[in-house]
């Protein structure tokens, strides 16, 4: 009894045990070995080697907290949905550790520099590394999102988990937008630009609502406002589609159709995140189209 009422106190040995509670700790491990490795030789510089550093850094702070609130029984105090809040997370660092590595090796690994095969025997190890806390993310997002007939929370349901990716999607598509600044010198442009701010303060405002469990707030049903929302999303995103493609590739628009000889082999050049972000407004375009079909049909939301 005395061995009981410790283990209580102290914490659930069980939310460690499981085998979600397995693959979080393995995930907090193998993101603390990959950002070890690149702090203790591996090296990093610039604005990538920065975003490839924090997605190691925050996937594993975030999972560390998860845990631990876990095994003190704190869900219910927390500020936030817990059906809602562990899978969204898991979602992110998904797509977040994910591009980690593949930007790290390619920027980082390209460096043949004669004379430092431990540094490079280094970046490959974290490149390694950031694979299998990616690769067990994606397992844990498939372990605990919603199945077929189960009650669940929105976000962890198919069209929830788009949500992110939409959301993720637009982050690359303003970084490229914006460095630089290719949205200037047509009003078709600025419209695009438009498209991709308000879609993703729609998609932002959705996981909000799920994650705090404000779905109630809104003035509608929120059945009615998703299907609403990614309706309009769907036609401004075919609009931006055709209208990007059209004004940059154009030379009746003053645009390029053909990749410019001054561009080089490493990195991407101006005109390559031209075509990046052509690529990843039709690629939004598709994961909204699969939101709407998975919206249509979704039966149940409990947030």
């Amino acid at each position: 009894l005395h061995d009981a009422l410790a283990i209580s106190v102290v914490g659930d040995a069980n939310v460690l045990t499981s085998p979600v509670g397995i693959l979080r700790r393995l995930e907090a491990l193998f993101a603390c070995v990959t950002f070890s490795l690149v702090v203790h030789r591996g090296g990093w510089n610039g604005h990538t080697g920065d975003w490839c550093m924090f997605s190691w850094c925050f996937c594993f702070a975030v999972t560390l907290v998860i845990l631990i609130v876990e095994f003190a029984g704190l869900q219910n105090r927390m500020p936030v949905s817990w059906k809602n809040f562990p899978i969204t997370f898991a979602m992110y660092a998904v797509l977040m550790c994910l591009s980690a590595s593949i930007i790290y090796p390619v920027y980082f690994l390209q460096d043949k520099t004669s004379g430092r095969n431990e540094v490079r025997d280094y970046q490959i190890a974290a490149t390694i590394f950031s694979c299998l806390t990616t690769l067990a993310y994606i397992i844990e997002v498939s372990m605990t999102r919603a199945k077929p007939g189960e009650i669940s929370g929105y976000m962890a349901t198919v069209p929830g988990l788009l949500k992110v990716v939409e959301t993720f999607v637009a982050c690359i598509i303003f970084v490229f937008i914006s460095d630089p600044v290719s949205y200037e010198g047509h009003d078709a442009l600025k419209w695009c630009l438009a498209v991709y701010c308000i879609c993703f303060i729609l998609s932002v405002v959705v996981i909000i609502l799920c994650i705090g469990e404000c779905t109630g707030w809104l003035p509608c049903a929120f059945n009615k406002f998703l299907s609403g929302y990614t309706l309009l999303a769907v036609l401004m995103y075919a609009s931006a589609t055709i209208i990007w493609p059209i004004f940059k590739f154009d030379r009746k628009y003053h645009g390029n159709p053909s990749r410019p000889p001054n561009c080089g082999r490493r990195g991407l050049c101006s005109w390559d995140k031209l075509v990046a972000i052509a690529v990843l407004t039709a690629l939004n375009l598709i994961i909204y189209l699969i939101d709407l079909v998975y919206s249509a049909r979704l039966i149940f939301i409990k947030v």
